[in-house]
């Protein structure tokens, strides 16, 4: 079998390279225009960071793993083609803001109908609204060969900072095709690929439909969750419960459970918000506004958490952070990845400039350019923006800290030697509720967290 993923990101090659590892009598080929990503997974240094993932690609690079610019010549020796291209929001024209842009599907799926030479398995691995099987099958059908496709949904669960061992043991498989003969056979067929290391009870059926929108629907209450404990900070704020224990108190609930109750400054990633968004669109399209506005409240609370977090630095600091250093620890949207999408601390950061703060930020793993082209949006150069090589060079003469990413390293940091660096009286903002409060408060700080009194 030669299965061929279109797609070199954070799905497809994380995802193609535990197949193959799994599976070393498949052929594995991920193909992407991006000859620069491409050849950077040919490499040691990889184009995105996932812990356990470069041990996974060396182990079946070469062997029966590849990364390829040949798409056309990928597809025409697949048996089952990936789907696993960008889905961003659109930013333009009727849905702006909410609805997924489907430009780079419809692409590949002109592509494939174009260079195909034999039937396929088509599987839909990126995140894309109900009934996107239909855009795809139609697109397929108009080849002049009179090929034959089977369309099917995978959906991926992965969460950035896991995703090997989501892979290796997953929750769940979720496959959808039509409920066909031809199209069982197809869902078959990609289910004893996975039957290779996960249980058979693990591997979930459905049709078509039920699979594309059960990702939206996981995304959607996964945030909802963060939204609903981060609501509750505020009020613990203002009372002087400590959201910790409140969330401790009701995880203990077995209707409820621990999971995604971890108040912070805010969810990021490529998921949460695109797909709330996306679904929210869906709704509206079939004329179910108040289920719209229900999703839409989760994205307004999260936007919130960031502004109000950013409005106590600014309250703490004497009403004031003109030409005062904030050091920023942690840009990434969560531990463990380089991934900057939709981070909190792109917000915070602009906030803190429009406050003619000067930011200096620290990340062990984004890039610089990448730090100053998200937090510039691609405008001017801004001088208050500055960063630092370690979280020591950042705190240097800051007036006070903000930790905005859960990295292991800052929960290790000689804060008494950094708090002798700093102008007095010096502050730490805990946008992760990662430190121990009541120890930097020994130590001299004014410390303060999401939800703490």
């Amino acid at each position: 079998m030669n299965i061929c993923c279109i797609g070199a990101g954070y799905v497809g090659g994380p995802t193609m390279a535990m197949i193959a590892l799994k599976c070393p009598d498949i052929t594995v080929t991920v193909v992407d225009m991006n000859a620069a990503r491409i050849a950077a997974w040919n490499t040691g240094n990889l184009p995105i960071f996932e812990p356990g993932l470069d041990e996974v690609v060396k182990q079946a690079r070469g062997r029966n793993l590849f990364f390829s610019t040949d798409v056309a010549g990928q597809i025409k020796q697949a048996d089952i083609i990936f789907v696993a291209v960008n889905t961003p929001t659109k930013t333009y024209g009727v849905g702006a803001g909410r609805a997924a842009d489907l430009r780079f599907i419809e692409s590949v799926a002109r592509t494939i109908a174009e260079h195909a030479e034999s039937g396929k398995i088509i599987v839909e691995k990126s995140t894309i609204p109900v009934k996107t099987a239909d855009t795809i099958a139609t697109i397929l059908a108009s080849n002049t060969r009179g090929l034959k496709f089977q369309v099917l949904s995978n959906p991926e669960f992965l969460a950035e900072g896991t995703a090997v061992q989501d892979l290796t043991s997953p929750d769940r498989v979720l496959i959808g095709g039509e409920r066909t003969p031809e199209g069982d056979k197809a869902v078959e067929t990609l289910a004893s690929v996975y039957a290779r290391w996960v249980p058979r009870e693990r591997i979930i059926t459905t049709n078509l439909w039920s699979s594309e929108l059960s990702k939206l629907v996981a995304n959607a209450f996964l945030a909802q969750r963060i939204s609903s404990i981060n609501s509750i900070s505020a009020l613990c704020e203002a009372t002087g419960a400590d959201v910790d224990e409140v969330a401790n108190a009701i995880g203990k609930d077995s209707r409820i459970g621990p999971k995604f109750l971890k108040a912070s400054v805010g969810f990021g990633g490529s998921c949460f918000q695109k797909d709330i968004l996306n679904l929210t669109y869906l709704c509206e399209s079939f004329g179910l506004q108040d289920v719209a506005d229900y999703w839409n409240s989760v994205v307004a609370m999260n936007d919130s958490q960031k502004r109000r977090f950013s409005g106590r630095i600014v309250k703490e600091l004497f009403n004031t952070v003109a030409d005062k250093k904030i050091a920023v620890l942690g840009f990434a949207f969560k531990k463990d990845t380089n991934d900057t999408r939709e981070s909190a601390a792109i917000n915070v950061c602009r906030d803190l400039l429009t406050e003619h703060a000067k930011v200096c930020v620290y990340d062990p793993k984004v890039p610089v350019d990448e730090i100053r082209r998200d937090v510039l949006n691609g405008g001017a150069e801004n001088a208050r923006l500055t960063t630092a090589k370690d979280a020591y060079e950042a705190c240097a003469g800051a007036h006070a800290i903000a930790v905005l990413t859960e990295w292991d390293e800052f929960k290790r940091l000689d804060f008494a030697r950094i708090f002798a660096g700093m102008p007095k009286p010096a502050f730490v903002f805990d946008g992760r509720n990662i430190l121990d409060l009541a120890a930097l408060r020994k130590i001299g700080f004014r410390a303060a967290g999401i939800g703490k009194p």
